[in-house]
């Protein structure tokens, strides 16, 4: 019996998902940057880009660098806030979650230096910066998100001080920061926060029965399939285990999470690997 097809406006919101993820994955990082300038990391990293003593290959690697550290400072001061505020059951799968990031991190960096040893040209290697780090800010800002639902009433979760901050003047976890989400006190704000507390609270329906899902897969693997056909095929094994490792944080990231979280975190795998696929080999 051929499956119905899924609804359309599932596809739509999925479509729509995708292409605003394929057009911040393609877009120079200044460009990302000015998107979310209200981010002091994101500002600092506009910043850094700017200066004559960057203006370098290098020194814009050194820019991309230093906002990815920032980035995962971010990323500990998330856990550290959901470790302290978060039910139980939340901690451990958040945790577990955290531990599989880590673990396909390190197999995505062996993909990464495969894809990038098959370019020309010293500008690739800002490119690879900024694969490197759009990974760590996508987590950093899903994980804050994750910890402003579980933070007490009236407290948030403070970003990361810019970069070249000494320690002492970072906001500290749980501080109220320009960056953050208003204050729960507030009437919208307390209305946003229930509203994505219910949507947290529903049952997720499996990948096959939600268009965005389905859909978001099946790009995927074709992608997935671009890229292996164009590697050479002594480095096609990175690839394989890089998905291995992606598909296990996948899982168990994705039950904590809504549907449409679900669809967003194989919406940016499908940017990554879409631009690997388009940059293996180039000059």
């Amino acid at each position: 019996m051929s499956k119905p097809n899924p609804p359309l406006g599932a596809f739509a919101a999925w479509a729509m998902r995708c292409a605003l993820l394929a057009a911040l994955s393609v877009a120079p990082f200044s460009a990302r940057a000015e998107a979310a300038r209200a981010d002091p990391i994101d500002t600092a990293m506009q910043n850094c880009s700017a200066r004559a003593d960057r203006s370098s290959t290098p020194g814009q690697v050194q820019c991309i660098e230093a906002a990815r550290d920032a980035w995962q400072q971010a990323i500990d001061a998330a856990m550290r806030s959901i470790a302290a505020s978060a039910p139980d059951d939340q901690k451990r799968g958040w945790a577990q979650s955290q531990g599989r990031w880590l673990a396909w991190r390190k197999e995505e960096q062996a993909l990464l230096r495969a894809v990038f040893a098959t370019t020309r040209g010293s500008s690739y290697s800002i490119t690879e910066a900024n694969v490197l780090l759009q990974s760590v800010r996508d987590r950093a800002l899903a994980l804050r998100h994750v910890a402003s639902r579980f933070a007490p009433v009236a407290s948030t979760v403070g970003a990361s001080a810019p970069l070249g901050a000494s320690p002492a003047s970072a906001p500290a976890p749980g501080a109220s920061t320009a960056a953050d989400a208003p204050a729960v006190s507030s009437p919208a704000a307390t209305r946003a926060q229930s509203e994505d507390a219910r949507a947290h609270d529903e049952r997720l329906r499996p990948c096959n029965v939600d268009g965005a899902c389905e859909h978001a897969q099946f790009d995927l693997r074709r992608y997935e399939r671009s890229l292996r056909d164009k590697l050479p095929v002594r480095a096609r094994s990175t690839l394989v285990r890089a998905q291995r490792a992606w598909w296990s944080y996948f899982d168990a990231t994705s039950l904590l999470g809504t549907e449409a979280e679900r669809a967003d975190l194989i919406g940016e795998r499908v940017a990554t690997i879409k631009r690997l696929s388009e940059t293996v080999g180039s000059d």
